[in-house]
């Protein structure tokens, strides 16, 4: 193995000058990877880093990863495995908005990774428009946030509404929860591209961890005062 900016375990190539061009090391995808795969990678960025993330993780995944990192910790509702706890002095605010109780999978997946990096986050959830007064009622409280993620599956129209309500830039996240025509999540996907509210985003399919990521390099810059 030879550190040429990644290094080669056969199976995967870990890329460990990440931290250096990002600003936080390679996060390990572990949907399709063995208990084995995830343990070693893991292991290996651990090695090296003081902060290490893994996403769509199962407990067999974490029960691997445990063994060789004792630290290690696991937030099952977001399939998330860390190297050690959220850190404490958490900064700025991101908000995390879901339509309904069954998008929240994926809101916790975006909120666990906004709070690892380093960002403050408040949840609000089962927030549909098919009951718009609870939107209304936290107008307010969403506008004091820097990055606002806003989650849903069904018609996906919670982010237009919440981009129409706030100056704060909206991530929004469809996600695969609906009935047929929602299409595995295409439907909201679709909706939310062509949303005509200004400034909101749109990630992939149920991608919590993207639209995390990118609301706290929102949230990090507002802190930073850029």
């Amino acid at each position: 193995m030879r550190d040429c900016g990644f290094t080669d375990l056969g199976f995967a190539k870990i890329d460990i000058d990440r931290k250096r061009r990002c600003g936080f090391p390679e996060v390990i995808y572990c949907a399709g990877k063995t208990a084995d795969q995830v343990q070693e990678i893991f292991f290996h960025l651990s090695q090296r880093e003081e902060r290490v993330m893994a996403t769509r993780a199962n407990r067999e995944h974490f029960q691997a990863v445990v063994e060789k990192v004792p630290e290690a910790l696991y937030f099952p509702q977001a399939k998330v495995i860390t190297k050690g706890p959220l850190p404490d002095d958490r900064q700025g605010l991101v908000a995390v908005v879901t339509a309904g109780s069954s998008d929240i999978p994926v809101a916790e997946e975006a909120a666990i990774v906004a709070e690892y990096l380093g960002s403050a986050v408040r949840r609000y959830y089962d927030m549909g428009v098919a009951g718009i007064h609870r939107v209304l009622a936290v107008r307010d409280e969403l506008n004091t946030a820097n990055a606002i993620v806003v989650v849903a599956g069904m018609d996906g129209a919670l982010p237009s509404v919440v981009g129409g309500l706030v100056d704060k830039p909206v991530v929004a996240v469809p996600t695969s929860v609906g009935y047929g025509a929602n299409f595995q999540g295409l439907a909201p996907l679709l909706t939310m591209l062509n949303s005509c509210s200004a400034g909101v985003a749109v990630v992939n399919i149920d991608n919590g961890f993207g639209a995390g990521y990118y609301a706290h390099i929102v949230n990090k810059g507002v802190v930073a005062g850029g």
